[in-house]
């Protein structure tokens, strides 16, 4: 066979694993239930995925733990100013300002 058949044949093979896999939760619909322990383990999947994503980045510099961190640094301003204000804006321009500050202003 030819490289385009090959291509034309991978693509199909992947985009028919992707409908089986995503339809396999969306075609029962309402006969095919979970159980109550794995909605209410499901209820944490959205932190968990933007820690995942997160926290490798905020604590890793170039690869390596480093406590002395300006994105750590930051994050924790955030934190700190999320858990005393309700301002969603707050945070974002404070933490913001200090990774600036530390970036630029002290040459970390």
């Amino acid at each position: 066979m030819s490289e385009g058949a090959w291509l034309w044949i991978t693509l199909a093979l992947i985009g028919s694993t992707t409908i089986l896999t995503r339809g396999s939760f969306i075609i029962p619909g309402e006969r095919a239930r979970l159980p109550a322990f794995a909605h209410r383990l499901l209820r944490y999947a959205p932190a968990a995925a933007l820690a995942a994503l997160i926290a490798p980045d905020i604590l890793l510099d170039q690869g390596a733990f480093d406590p002395i961190n300006p994105k750590l640094l930051a994050a924790m301003v955030v934190i700190a100013i999320s858990l005393r204000s309700r301002n969603p804006w707050l945070p974002f321009i404070l933490g913001m300002g200090v990774l600036l500050l530390m970036r630029k202003g002290l040459g970390w």
